[in-house]
């Protein structure tokens, strides 16, 4: 598909069938507005009128996210729909309470819980380096940090200790994950939620690395011949990694424009 088409061209092979379409997003920098303290992120409430709008529409609807699934449906606070989470370790179908948990990511995540009681210290507090529990993986933050390249030191040293435990680091905008030594990430999650599905179209939107790997995952699906069609569309802001650029097939403006691809396919 070629980066040129405009936002209404890209959509109208997902727009021409709902029945047998899939509309997959990212939520943080999404979906919500990316915040200084991850723990203060929202959908607003424009956005979550239209994605209900939109689930009531299209045959599938799910938010993909690195946060916990149960996490991130409290964010978004629509339990009529699907959530990836943990980078596609869990799936939480909807109206479900329990998310199913990748076995193998579950048992590993326990190096994970060691590693991160190990490293927590008085140091990371004093830099306001803040740790957060994601089951499985542990993510450590420095936006807003007050001193932000001595928090980014402190962090990439906990990345270098990670490695050293044979653990998988992985980076976001100023964010480090560790995670077990398990293959996961947001294409997997989506290959495992679509994979038998019985649709023709998806739209993938995200906005920052791990999201190229759902942009991957959904094109492997119609290279499979499992989807006729997919659109991945890239999210911009001042820290779009150069890489989602491009990768998407379109690219729209921070949240807004978000809120102006789910106008769209209503």
């Amino acid at each position: 598909m070629s980066a040129a088409l405009t936002l209404t061209e890209a959509l109208e092979v997902i727009r021409a069938d709902p029945a047998r379409s899939a509309i997959l997003l990212d939520v943080d920098g999404t979906l919500a507005p990316i915040v200084r303290h991850a723990d203060d992120a929202h959908v607003p409430e424009v956005t979550r009128t239209q994605l209900i709008a939109v689930s009531r529409r299209y045959a599938l609807v799910a938010c993909v996210s690195g946060r916990r699934a149960a996490t991130a449906r409290r964010m978004v606070s629509i339990g009529t729909i699907a959530y990836v989470g943990n980078h596609g370790a869990e799936i939480l179908p909807p109206g479900a309470t329990v998310p199913d948990v990748d076995p193998e990511f579950a048992r590993a995540g326990e190096r994970v819980h060691a590693f991160r009681d190990e490293v927590l210290d008085g140091e990371l507090h004093r830099l306001r380096v803040r740790a957060e529990d994601k089951d499985q993986i542990a993510a450590f933050h420095w936006r807003g940090a007050p001193h932000e390249d001595e928090a980014e030191a402190a962090v990439r040293d906990i990345a270098q200790r990670a490695e050293a435990a044979g653990l998988v680091v992985h980076w976001g905008r100023k964010v480090l994950e560790v995670r077990p030594p398990v293959q996961v990430d947001k294409g997997r999650g989506v290959r495992r939620l679509l994979i038998d599905a019985d649709l023709d179209a998806a739209v993938y939107a995200g906005d920052d690395t791990t999201d190229i790997d759902g942009f991957h995952g959904l094109r492997s699906l119609v290279e499979e011949g499992r989807l006729s069609s997919a659109v991945c569309v890239g999210v911009r802001s001042d820290e779009t990694p150069p890489a989602l650029e491009q990768d998407a097939d379109v690219l729209v403006e921070g949240t807004a424009g978000v809120r102006s691809m789910l106008e769209a396919l209503l």
